[in-house]
């Protein structure tokens, strides 16, 4: 048997457990039990079910909260199994429902009972004793158990002091009081009270002893320090203090971004309303130089005039002066002719003159008929004739021509007729595909199903009144046939094509709209309606339907269906009933029994007693071009789309034709010219040139005789003929320059008709003091000009391009303006509704521009920079310096947590694992990924760069925006997930409480080292891969020096003000008997009380250590007994009990049968 070690304490220092008292406690029953222990180390065993885990967890419900307690946790019992409810009430088993067959606890004691437990703590030491108690009763049979808590500094007992009090627990915490006891209604007043008394400055102490009860082995080594020996400080009012600093941030970020948000909205308003004052202007300016463009042209015409009659004049002189000189040498040459002639004709001159004569005319005759005779040569040819030698062969070829001019007029005639016919249809098929393809223009920019020239009314009626076309939608555009009754679709777009067209106008618009409407030319037909809107009038009404009166089940209205979200709905739900409430009948013997129906083929029925019918079949049915029903056009455009193809095919073709009918009209056209032409020839002379031809030769060989004859006659002929050439020339002369000179004389009485015009116009358009603007900007238009330079005959024409090129410009800017007017408008309506505060006073338009500009000069000038300015201000001053200090005081927690690392090692030193050797703890950086993360996010907060940057680049000031915006975004990123993001709240908060709890900044490990050197022997980051006997000692070790850590225990203290009570609950039985004595005497030498609650097989290990035994009973299940014996008289009791078994044994060796005692 082990032998207590000579170094054992014999002072019993700090607060021990005298005693505990139950009563009523689980299968406790109706009597007080006491477990004595006077402050030393107990044994407490027994059975299993016997009680023992029921007495250990009295002493855990009396010193640890309740939402900290798992009853019968050393057990390995389910959280569920046992309960502060059962223990009161005494469940000790459970029987099976008959009537439902589910199990029901059954009780000791009803809900009239109360139960007690208490707990006598002494100090020998300074002679202080303090009691704590805890009553339970039951107000509701199925409620949960009322406490009273109680604490008083002299030892109480369950007998003296909680007994015979009466029917309420009134009276006893009157009677309490009386005794000096403290009373509490919750734990942790309670709990501070007692832990003041206890010298504990922390619950994790009292967590550690919670945790000692049931603890097995040390598992990860880090989360055991974690959790028994470092305390988390209290960080909510850090982050609370740094979200309320981040708020107040955050409000001036918004004025800020609200700020420059304004400033973005108005800088591009007002340099646009700058611009479309600047536009106004040059129009201005455009418009004047149109105006002033006539009087400046007439003043440069007027100056072009003058020196083109200045120039005429002097061309008028010198063609004078040629005139006179040739008119001198004419008369002179006219002379010298006549002399000529008299002195031929006196040589026989006459004769020959008269020869001269007749050949002449001979050969004019003759050139006139070869003409005629290749003219008409070149229209046979083309007609394929035969040539004609005589006057009969050209009699007979006339009569042909004659008759194949009519056919060819008969020709000509029938494809003229084709023709025109065939232009006809083509032009209107080319009318027709313009129009289709207008449609499908249209058609793809919208999703209505209207036809365009409706679209185009509204649309110019929205324009015209600014209103919203979506506010005024067609009544087809809100009905749609139902996809499953589309066999039906034809005959509802017949029937309902009027109503479809028709324009809903609501009431708020009605009155403008009318007034719009009666001034207006509509190019077309509108009906609309107007319409009373409801609140909430949708589908989603539910009184819109209940209105509606009864129908047949195939009625059309049935058959379709409305825009859901249309706040037209209920009027439009209204108006088809009373309108389309028809029949949709599948048969003519239906039709003709119902009052109002319609066919599939279109026939309706109706009004008057159902004896109206139609049927209009001006238009197929299945004509999807006419559909107007739906909100999609989708199908309505492939109609209409296939049939653009199918009519540009057929365009090409008839453009062929067309072609080729044109080409055959210009063939018979020139064929029938041909003939008109050839039938002019009848007499033949008209053609025979070749008769002429011999007399000329005959009259030509007399002439050569005559002139043969006489040489003088030959010479004077000669000069006769070389004369009359010169007088020609000379004649040629004088005819010019008497031309040019008339030409010169209308010139000059042209240009001053035009001065006089120019002057009268110059006299009435040119301002007194031209406007210089105008002047240099008509000049500027002038330079510009890329053509000849300006003249009287073409200054008309400049003054024209000039018009129409000032024209253009003027339209260009009015159109600029316009659309920078829209997009100013429509920028003054976003504004304004984005602030109606500001802008409350100010309209909506291009005249309210100063009030805009001074809008965003007050921005730019004081709201801005004072905004920007508070919100740095609050960044560095606050905000950061807030983080500042929340992340300083991390620091400081973490150095606080080294600080209490190394209190622990200071008590490890002195604490032998081995012969020689001792065990360190050791902290390391956590490498866990969000913690670092984490201190990386809160020092980028307070770098002074920014995170992902170099520095700051740009001019200071924009600089300094970027780096406020990025601290600003990098604290936002920390204190939304601090605050919980909406949608991750849960998964913001388990990071907040990790991320912000300091010891999640280490990982710890424990090294085992030489006393003499240091030398590290082994290295421990967890209890895994040891052995049994390892995993326990280094449970025991860490154990040991978290409780001298978190009671204060110092060693070898024999007066201490400490909590040295611990109950370790089968731990010690289930290890090794080495390990087990470590651990006992590990606890002696720290001079703790422990109460060991194990089975009797571990008795010769504990025995040593131990000053009582504890038994605890249960024979029947529940009734739970207990009986107290001091270690002597077990030790007696036992070796009796051995003495007994050995006299048995002796007799039954000599018992020949072997019979046993009774």
């Amino acid at each position: 048997m082990p032998t207590t070690t000579t170094d054992e304490p014999t002072a019993l220092a700090g607060f021990r457990l005298q005693r505990l008292e139950v009563l009523n406690w689980g299968t406790f029953h109706q009597r007080v039990w006491s477990l004595d222990l006077q402050g030393r180390n107990s044994l407490l065993t027994g059975d299993i079910g016997s009680g023992k885990s029921t007495l250990v967890d009295a002493l855990t419900t009396l010193l640890v909260p309740a939402h900290r307690v798992a009853y019968n946790k050393a057990a390995g019992a389910d959280a569920k199994e046992r309960t502060l409810r059962s223990y009161v009430l005494g469940h000790y088993k459970s029987e099976r429902n008959a009537a439902g067959g589910n199990a029901k606890p059954v009780a000791l004691r009803d809900a009239s009972s109360y139960s007690v437990i208490l707990g006598v703590f002494h100090n020998a030491g300074f002679d202080q004793t303090v009691t704590l108690a805890q009553v339970f009763a039951l107000k509701d049979a199925l409620g949960q158990p009322e406490r009273l808590y109680v604490a008083s500094d002299k030892a109480l007992s369950i007998t003296a002091d909680f007994a015979n009090f009466g029917t309420t627990v009134t009276a006893l915490r009157t009677r309490l009081r009386k005794g000096g006891a403290v009373l509490f209604d919750s734990f942790p007043p309670y709990s501070a009270h007692f832990r003041r008394r206890f010298g504990i400055e922390g619950e994790q102490a009292l967590e550690l002893f919670h945790q000692t009860v049931s603890m097995k082995s040390v598992g990860n080594l880090t989360d055991f320090v974690r959790r028994h020996m470092l305390e988390p400080f209290d960080v909510a009012p850090r982050i609370q203090a740094l979200i309320a600093h981040f708020d107040d941030l955050s409000r001036a970020h918004a004025a800020v971004l609200d700020a420059k948000e304004q400033v973005t909205l108005l800088a591009p308003l007002v340099a646009d309303c700058d611009q479309h004052a600047q536009l106004q202007d040059s129009t201005a300016l455009l418009r004047a130089c149109r105006e002033a463009l006539r009087p400046h042209f007439a003043e440069l015409k007027h100056g072009l005039i003058a020196a083109r009659l200045l120039s005429l004049s002097e061309s008028l002189a010198n063609e004078e002066a040629k005139v006179q000189k040739w008119e001198a040498q004419r008369n002179l040459q006219r002379g010298q002719a006549q002399e000529l002639n008299l002195a031929i004709a006196q040589n026989g001159g006459n004769r020959l003159a008269q020869l001269e004569q007749q050949i002449q005319r001979q050969q004019t005759e003759q050139t006139r008929r070869q003409r005629n005779a290749a003219r008409y040569d070149e229209l046979r040819q083309q007609l394929s004739l035969l040539q004609v030698g005589s006057a009969e062969d050209l009699l007979a070829q006339q009569q042909v021509c004659l008759d194949l001019r009519e056919q060819a007029k008969n020709t000509s005639s029938e494809l003229q007729n084709d023709l025109v016919e065939e232009s006809a249809a083509l032009l209107e098929s080319r009318r027709t595909h313009t129009a289709l393809a207008a449609d499908i223009t249209s058609l793809r920019g919208r999703r209505s199903n209207i036809d365009t020239q409706q679209i185009a009314i509204r649309a110019a009626l929205c324009q015209a009144l600014d209103l919203n076309e979506a506010a005024m939608p067609f009544a087809g555009e809100l009905i749609e046939v139902r996809s499953s009754e589309r066999d039906w679709e034809g005959a509802a777009e017949r029937l309902m094509r009027g109503f479809a067209l028709a324009l809903l106008v609501p009431e708020a618009h009605y009155a403008r709209v009318a007034e719009w409407v009666d001034s207006t030319k509509l190019q077309g037909r509108l009906v609309y309606f107007k319409v009373r809107l409801k609140k909430g009038g949708n589908a989603s009404s539910a009184s819109n339907t209940a209105q509606l009166p009864e129908s047949h089940p195939d009625a059309l209205v049935h058959k379709l269906t409305l825009q859901p979200e249309s706040p037209f709905y209920p009027w439009l739900e209204q108006a088809l009933w009373q309108r389309f409430n028809v029949v949709c009948c599948s048969s003519q013997e239906q039709f003709r029994r119902e009052t109002a129906a319609i066919t599939r083929t279109g026939q309706s029925k109706g009004g008057y007693g159902g004896e109206r019918h139609e049927k209009d079949d001006r238009h197929r049915l299945d004509d999807r071009r006419r559909y107007v029903l739906g909100w999609s056009n989708s199908a309505k455009l492939a109609a209409l789309e296939a049939q653009a193809r199918v009519l540009e095919a057929r365009l090409g073709e008839m453009g062929a034709k067309v072609a080729e009918l044109q080409r055959s009209q210009d063939t018979a056209q020139e064929r029938l010219s041909a003939l008109d032409k050839l039938v002019e020839f009848r007499d033949w002379r008209e053609l025979d040139w070749r008769t002429l031809a011999l007399e000329i030769k005959h009259l030509d060989d007399e002439r050569q005789q005559l002139q043969a004859s006489s040489n003088l006659l030959q010479a004077l002929t000669e000069r006769l003929k070389n004369l009359e050439q010169e007088l020609t020339t000379t004649e040629a002369r004088c005819d010019q320059h008497r031309d040019q000179r008339s030409k010169t004389e209308q010139k000059i009485s042209d240009m001053k008709t035009l001065q006089q015009q120019t002057q009268a116009l110059t006299a009435t358009d040119i301002p007194t003091t031209p406007d210089p603007r105008i002047t240099r900007q008509l000049a500027t238009l002038q330079k510009a000009h890329t053509g000849p330079a300006l003249s009287i005959e073409n200054c008309d024409a400049r003054e024209r391009e000039l018009n129409l090129q000032l024209n253009s410009s003027i339209q260009n800017e009015n159109a600029r303006s316009n659309r920078l007017l829209e997009k100013i408008i429509a920028a003054m309506r976003i504004f304004n509704t984005r602030y109606p505060l500001k802008t409350q006073e100010i309209d909506v338009a291009v005249a309210s521009a100063d009030e805009y500009r001074s809008l965003l000069r007050q921005l730019n000038a004081d709201d801005l920079p004072r905004f920007d300015e508070q919100f740095k201000a609050l960044l560095n001053e606050n905000t950061i310096n807030e983080v500042a200090q929340f992340n300083s005081q991390l620091n400081r927690e973490r150095e606080t947590i080294k600080e209490r690392i190394e209190r622990i090692n200071q008590s490890l030193v002195q604490i032998d694992y081995t012969p020689g050797r001792f065990i360190v703890l050791e902290a390391q950086p956590s490498t866990d990924a969000e913690v670092r993360d984490f201190v990386s996010q809160l020092r980028a907060c307070l770098s002074g760069e920014m995170s992902g940057t170099s520095g700051v680049s740009g001019d200071a000031t924009a600089g300094d925006g970027q780096y406020s915006e990025a601290k600003f975004l990098q604290v936002k990123a920390i204190i939304e997930r601090l605050r919980g993001r909406e949608g991750f709240t849960e998964h913001d908060k388990r990071w907040t409480a990790k991320v912000t709890d300091v010891r999640n900044a280490f990982v710890f490990s424990a090294s085992e080292r030489w006393r003499d050197d240091g030398r590290e022997h082994e290295h421990y980051s967890d209890s895994g891969g040891k052995s049994g006997g390892q995993k326990e000692k280094l449970a025991y070790t860490i154990l040991a020096a978290s409780l001298a850590y978190q009671f204060g225990l110092a060693w070898g203290e024999t007066r201490s003000r400490s909590f040295r009570f611990v109950v370790i609950d089968e731990a010690f039985g289930r290890g090794s008997d080495e390990s087990a004595q470590y651990g006992l005497e590990l606890f002696r030498k720290l001079n703790l009380q422990l109460l060991i609650i194990t089975p009797l097989q571990k008795i010769h290990i504990i025995e040593p250590f131990v000053s009582s035994v504890g038994f605890v009973s249960n024979p029947q299940g529940q009734d739970s007994q207990l009986r107290m014996l001091q270690i002597e008289d077990y030790s007696t009791e036992r070796e009796r009990l051995s003495s007994v078994a050995q006299a048995l044994q002796a007799a039954d060796k000599n018992d020949g049968y072997g019979n046993g005692v009774d």
